[in-house]
């Protein structure tokens, strides 16, 4: 009897095997490849050659011991996290597969996927921070992504050391030097290191090479990890894992999901790094749902033709906007002027987006004027959808920033957040000429 309740010597099974990177012909296949099929087992779903949706909140045990067995692995009593399909605030096969296939792209041990990149980041910085600890991060930051940092973990004790994107390694290391020097003070250490780049809305590079350095010579590594998101590049041009980031953050909404019509995010990176923000995210949920997950394995299919697609298309209309006399500058990664931003670009990516600011000559009313009088661009907020958006970041996503910290990260009233999608290049390039004549 006791034999046969002893979950250690019962089979272990699950959806499916976490799956190795297939090879073809002695070599891996390419993540385009990989999208069509990694992960999924058609035999284990009678043969369709597309994942179902399982729409359910729990799953059937094998056995009482297969039982035991997973929640050991949820609830850490056991390593490695549960074996098996257990509830769906914990896993579901729809999340499994997109989690296999995320993780690709950035080369990563293992991926969580969320309700929303917001509920991805808010669960990555809890599941490290506490008490008396400091989070060192770039600016700028989506401004949700600052304004948890600064509002919210304040509340209990965490604080920030911030830094501005193009710092240099001499600039960086003093940033550490006083960050540890305020984590001693409180009791706390360096929880985190936080960045984003491209910065939103300015597309401001961060030499993640250099905070990889400053970060292995002043703290350490393996109690300090570096975040990124890479939303504005990723996963198309940009690699984080390979110039020394341990964790890639997305919001999915943008160009994994791609459509405009979800809402999703993740985290990836070694499993170590995952473990605490998987264990966090059984508790308080905010896995995404079954559906989503479903709609975004459909649109990884795709990725990365519309990612060269709108590639393409905004080097023709900023090749267009750059000599504008309505135009007073561009944020675009493929035009940059400054050297430093240059090696930076040079070193980590392997394309400028599709995603760029646009400085009209004026202020907000001049703005608004073009965002009124576009046709074929929508006027809202996002980006990294099929179709072109544009927005005023100074009065929309970005108000609730301080007008002086705007200022300081270089969000003035004549930024224009630019987004270009899919469609006919000259019809963009028409749609731009005529709103700047309304400027």
């Amino acid at each position: 009897m006791t034999d046969a309740i002893d979950s250690t010597d019962q089979p272990t099974p699950r959806r499916k095997p976490k799956p190795e990177v297939e090879k073809l012909a002695g070599r891996e296949m390419k993540p385009s490849t990989l999208m069509m099929g990694h992960g999924y087992d058609p035999a284990l779903s009678e043969g369709s050659l597309k994942a179902p949706i399982f729409l359910t909140s729990t799953f059937a045990f094998e056995n009482a011991a297969a039982g035991k067995r997973h929640f050991e692995g949820i609830t850490g009593q056991r390593p490695g996290g549960a074996e098996g399909l257990v509830y769906s605030r914990f896993n579901g096969p729809n999340q499994e597969i997109l989690e296999d296939r995320l993780g690709i792209w950035d080369g990563a041990e293992d991926a969580l996927c969320f309700s929303s990149g917001m509920t991805a980041i808010c669960i990555l910085m809890l599941a490290y921070v506490s008490q008396g600890d400091v989070i060192v991060h770039s600016g700028p930051l989506y401004a949700a992504s600052e304004g948890f940092v600064a509002k919210v973990l304040s509340k209990f004790g965490v604080s920030y050391v911030d830094f501005p994107a193009g710092a240099s390694r001499e600039q960086l290391d003093d940033v550490l030097a006083r960050a540890k020097s305020q984590a001693e003070e409180n009791g706390g250490k360096v929880a985190m290191i936080y960045l984003e780049s491209p910065g939103n809305p300015t597309n401001a590079l961060v030499d993640v090479e250099a905070v990889k350095a400053a970060r292995d010579a002043a703290l350490d590594p393996a109690e300090t990890p570096i975040a990124i998101d890479n939303t504005f590049l990723g996963p198309l041009w940009q690699r984080p894992l390979d110039n020394g980031a341990d964790i890639v953050c997305y919001s999915l909404t943008k160009y994994v999901g791609g459509h405009s019509d979800l809402v999703a995010g993740s985290v990836s990176g070694a499993k170590k790094w995952m473990d605490p923000v998987r264990a966090l995210r059984n508790t308080m949920g905010g896995i995404a749902d079954p559906n989503t997950a479903w709609m975004l394995l459909r649109s990884l299919e795709t990725v990365e033709l519309r990612m060269q697609r709108a590639g393409e298309n905004a080097a023709k209309v900023c090749e267009f906007l750059k000599s504008h006399p309505k135009v007073e500058g561009l944020g675009y990664l493929g035009f940059i002027a400054d050297e430093r931003q240059q090696d930076i670009y040079d070193r980590h990516c392997s394309g400028a987006g599709s995603t760029f600011s646009l400085f009209i000559e004026g202020g907000e009313a001049e703005c608004f004027r073009f965002l009124d009088s576009l046709k074929v661009a929508k006027l809202a907020v996002s980006l990294g959808g099929t179709e072109t958006l544009a927005s005023h970041p100074a009065s929309m996503t970005h108000l609730s920033v301080a007008h002086g910290r705007r200022q300081e990260l270089g969000i003035g009233d004549n930024l224009v957040r630019i987004s270009i999608g899919i469609e006919d290049p000259d019809d963009l390039i028409a749609d731009f000429e005529q709103a700047l004549e309304a400027v």
